[in-house]
């Protein structure tokens, strides 16, 4: 009798652990890899005056924004089956005139919380709206026209006469033989 509980108290944790490891997995997320694109658009402002500008930028370029200066290092956006998000990796810098440069923001901007990882500048915001495709990429090439010989006028090429006549009486073969074989 003990060892038929003890047998039964081990297939109950048993099932415990195994009914808990799928809840615990059931719940994960699963990050997927987010593709990289060659450029970002990036939006601006100027508090003081309430000048906003959206650039579009290579990754690898450096943009100037008044005083800021802002190298794109990475851009990549999520499969279009996923959350939409796009991520950047951004270094910002202020040079002012007379004095030396200083870093003002260095890390992953997200389009979808800007909150999450903001720009803390007094005077300029900056912020991911997008990662792009290449430029020309985006340029489709050209439908070909096909052309229908008969319409244009020009003749159409034809299997010699030799080839035309023995494909001529290979067909009337056949007809004749399949005929003789339903009147039979």
């Amino acid at each position: 009798m003990v060892n038929y509980k003890l047998r039964l108290s081990a297939l109950f944790f048993m099932l415990f652990l195994a009914f808990s490891c799928s809840i615990f997995v059931s719940n994960t997320v699963i990050a997927r890899e987010m593709i990289e694109h060659p450029r970002v658009k990036l939006q601006s402002l100027d508090k003081v005056t309430a000048r906003t500008m959206t650039f579009e930028a290579d990754v690898g370029s450096t943009l100037r924004f008044g005083p800021l200066y802002i190298r794109v290092q990475k851009c990549k956006k999520s499969s279009p089956i996923e959350k939409p998000e796009s991520a950047a990796f951004l270094q910002v810098w202020e040079v002012d005139p007379g004095a030396e440069p200083e870093w003002v923001f260095s890390g992953w901007m997200f389009s979808s919380s800007p909150a999450l990882s903001a720009m803390d500048h007094p005077i300029y915001d900056v912020w991911v709206l997008d990662c792009l495709p290449d430029k020309n990429a985006l340029i489709s090439p050209k439908p070909t026209e096909e052309k229908n010989e008969e319409t244009d006028g020009k003749k159409k090429h034809k299997a010699p006469a030799s080839a035309q006549q023995e494909t001529k009486e290979q067909i009337d073969n056949s007809t004749a033989a399949s005929s003789q074989d339903t009147l039979e």
